[in-house]
């Protein structure tokens, strides 16, 4: 059964920088895409930044701007956001799929919670 753990998250003040990480387990076929998608309080989830198989190809949200950059290392995934502000306060996940809709998919981690507040 394939396990995503999402860890990195924290309380933090705005300004501060984070690097998430997403760890893979129980999966052994050839690199997927990946995604990062957050959910905020009261709010639906969603993409906020992909990457290709490869890792020559990503995808940052207009949300976070020049703010951030994914990478990945085969099935690790990283999610740096630098500036942090408070509207990124969020629950933050990662799955296979490049933007993938999150009601297109069944099975989460519990997901990192990143909180900007002064």
């Amino acid at each position: 059964q394939v396990q995503f753990v999402e860890s990195g998250g924290g309380l933090v003040q705005p300004g501060d920088s984070l690097t998430l990480s997403c760890t893979v387990s129980g999966f052994f076929g050839s690199a997927a895409p990946m995604t990062w998608y957050r959910q905020p309080p009261g709010k639906e989830r969603e993409p906020v930044a992909a990457i290709s198989s490869s890792g020559d190809s990503t995808y940052v949200a207009g949300s976070l701007g020049g703010r951030a950059q994914i990478r990945r290392a085969t099935y690790d995934l990283y999610l740096r956001i630098n500036d942090l502000k408070p509207e990124d306060t969020a629950l933050y996940f990662c799955n296979f799929g490049y933007l993938e809709s999150p009601k297109n998919i069944d099975s989460w981690g519990q997901g990192t919670q990143v909180t900007v507040s002064s």
